[in-house]
């Protein structure tokens, strides 16, 4: 198909399948939705709100203020509008996907638009949580839109953009570090002939002044909308403090379900901790192409973060497609296909046996999160094994590479 046409079939494609009657249960599927983007959760709140009762006071509902407003006012929801509105956010999340891909090969058009689109918009892990109308689908687009802003060198887009995607998830805010160095730099691939960092670092200081005068700005809007600050807790409190044990793919869950209350707080702070000490080695060690550590940092928070869903790790396989110079440097990509389908398979099944025939139990289900988890992390060290090996380029007769 030419590749002027493959897009707005894969669009219309899309669309059909929204159309589409889907079950019902996908709603209140724990893989595709979390506590924080679940649609069930969305409409309770909502609902809360236009009877004149704080959606906040209670201990389920926590979407950010901004997504309340917008659906209660500008919006309304209904069974049609929200998958129409939640599949033109996967659409502009792919359309976002082929102009980064633009700008990192300089080009205006390219062969590969159709395959990045495909790729984004039929891969499992994207379309099955956007059936559910989870909320992570408009996270996935803010997050695609402040990188191809980035890569066009649109600085107050950009750095607008990622403040909206924090107030959605606060997580997001760890990639603030590589957009504002990508900012001051450029989005060309320099993976085969690395290079220190030759932009000026001082003009990141307005760059991060901005962003914080956006993100003032969203939180005092926020506010307003909500009435009170008791937001604060519920939204940005949930990834911190983990209220919520609801099972998901992630790795805390179980974990803080089995601890004892003395030693929450410890392992608390040390699982968030956890994610932050990334930032700063991977911006370092690939100083030479921020769009490849940004897209790192995507596969670290995607497997570590408190509640991911299948969006999270979708995400990050979707934008390998935007690096395909790493392909021939990877180790075991049939060993993480493989994992990756192994646990598309005991997820939904193990879930199935524990809490829909309760004939299995919590260890069932941990265990899938656990293959789960190898195949994220399987995923990201081969990316980052590939993103180093590349530079030494082809080996002659009598050498190989040892990894100490």
């Amino acid at each position: 198909m030419d590749g002027g046409l493959a897009f707005p079939a894969l669009v219309a494609a899309r669309f059909l399948l929204a159309l589409a009657p889907s079950p019902a249960v996908l709603k209140h599927d724990q893989l595709l939705s979390s506590p924080l983007t679940s649609f069930s959760r969305l409409q309770e709140g909502i609902f809360l709100f236009e009877n004149g009762i704080d959606p906040y006071s209670g201990g389920s509902f926590r979407h950010s203020p901004l997504l309340l407003s917008l659906f209660s006012t500008v919006l309304p929801l209904t069974r049609l509008t929200a998958s129409l509105l939640w599949t033109a956010s996967d659409a502009i999340g792919a359309w976002a996907l082929i102009h980064i891909w633009r700008s990192r090969q300089n080009v205006k058009s390219s062969p590969r638009d159709g395959l990045l689109a495909a790729f984004y918009l039929f891969n499992p892990y994207i379309f099955l949580p956007t059936l559910a109308l989870s909320t992570s689908t408009f996270e996935n687009t803010l997050y695609l839109l402040s990188l191809l802003f980035a890569c066009q060198g649109r600085s107050s887009a950009s750095l607008l953009t990622l403040a909206l995607l924090v107030q959605l998830s606060l997580p997001s805010v760890l990639i603030l570090f590589p957009v504002v160095l990508l900012l001051v730099s450029d989005c060309v691939s320099r993976l085969a002939s690395p290079r220190p960092f030759a932009a000026d670092i001082r003009k990141t200081l307005p760059l991060l002044a901005e962003f914080a005068a956006y993100s003032l700005l969203l939180t005092i809007a926020s506010t307003l909308a909500c009435g009170n600050w008791s937001w604060v807790e519920k939204t940005w409190g949930a990834p911190l403090l983990l209220p919520d044990l609801t099972p998901n793919p992630g790795l805390w869950w179980y974990f803080f379900t089995e601890m004892f209350d003395h030693f929450r707080p410890f392992f608390l702070m040390v699982f968030s901790v956890h994610l932050l000490i990334y930032v700063l080695p991977i911006c370092i060690k690939f100083q030479h192409d921020m769009l490849y550590a940004s897209f790192l940092l995507l596969g670290v928070f995607a497997t570590f973060k408190a509640y991911p869903t299948l969006s999270d790790p979708g995400l990050f396989l979707s934008m390998t497609s935007l690096f395909p110079e790493i392909f021939p440097y990877l180790r075991h990509p049939i060993v993480t296909a493989l994992l990756h389908l192994h646990a598309s398979l005991l997820l939904p099944l193990f879930n199935h046996l524990w809490l829909t025939q309760g004939t299995g139990n919590a260890n069932f289900f941990y265990a899938s999160t656990l293959v789960f988890g190898m195949a994220n992390g399987a995923a990201l060290l081969d990316a980052v094994w590939a993103g180093l090996r590349i530079a030494v380029g082809e080996l002659k007769d009598g050498y190989e590479v040892v990894q100490e």
